[in-house]
């Protein structure tokens, strides 16, 4: 069951999104929407197609990937357009499930957030260390100025996740995709990153992907179920995960709440 949605005004609205990988055919018509404003959790288990989903969305699907259907970002179509060649309007911030990897081992923090700092948000001179000084200490890093002049390898993993979203915040986007941020991350350090992601995402749109229910409850106030390419059902959080009506969620309800 899928929950009908206006999708006016809608921050991301994707219609029937088919993506195949040398021949085989991995998504098989992804209807998804995210009002703009809103936190929604895409869910599923490793394999439904969750990560390719956002892919499509980001503008970064695999190569030799051929996708059809519609990927609309605040209203334009942007599937098949690459991440760099989009329109202002239609760029997506993303917050990497391995920070590691998508930051730059030889950079400091302080010159990767000063990219977007200059290309996105237009800032200049001085302008660019102070903002980026404030976004560190906003995404709760306690030594902002070590933080900068750091490179990743020197920071840990939970502190690498926060300046990961501290640069995709510096993007200024109004659609930020956050692809399993929390995975690789201890309990403690999990609930620090979704309560930066829930402080900071205030009036714009967060797209969050993940395979655990109980974090998207807590964070998303909608929830997308992916099962084998498809999402078999949207809607509100608490009426999703308080009464399942697919197997698939039930089965990862179930789970959560046997974890917990």
């Amino acid at each position: 069951m899928i929950t009908s949605t206006d999708t006016a005004g809608s921050a991301l609205e994707v219609t029937d999104l088919v993506v195949s990988v040398g021949g085989t055919r991995l998504l098989h018509g992804v209807d998804l929407v995210v009002p703009a404003g809103s936190r929604t959790a895409l869910v599923g288990a490793s394999g439904s197609g969750k990560s390719l989903t956002a892919g499509a969305v980001l503008g970064r699907l695999p190569a030799g990937a051929v996708a059809t259907g519609s990927v609309r970002v605040a209203g334009e179509e942007v599937l098949g357009v690459p991440a760099a060649r989009r329109a202002a309007a239609t760029r997506v911030a993303a917050v990497a499930q391995d920070p590691l990897a998508a930051l730059n081992p030889l950079v400091t923090v302080g010159a990767q957030l000063a990219t977007p700092l200059r290309r996105r948000a237009g800032l200049r001179g001085s302008a660019v260390r102070a903002r980026a000084l404030e976004l560190l200490a906003a995404v709760g890093l306690a030594d902002p100025e070590r933080v900068l002049r750091s490179v990743p390898g020197e920071l840990s993993g939970g502190q690498r996740q926060r300046v990961c979203t501290a640069i995709a915040l510096a993007a200024r986007a109004g659609l930020l995709v956050a692809d399993e941020p929390t995975t690789a991350l201890d309990l403690v350090t999990q609930a620090q990153v979704v309560d930066v992601l829930r402080e900071h995402t205030r009036g714009s749109a967060l797209l969050f992907v993940t395979h655990d229910v109980a974090v998207a409850a807590a964070l998303c106030d909608r929830v997308a179920v992916l099962c084998g390419g498809r999402v078999v059902e949207q809607g509100p959080a608490g009426e999703l995960v308080g009464a399942p009506a697919s197997d698939h969620l039930r089965e990862l309800v179930t789970a959560a709440r046997a974890a917990a």
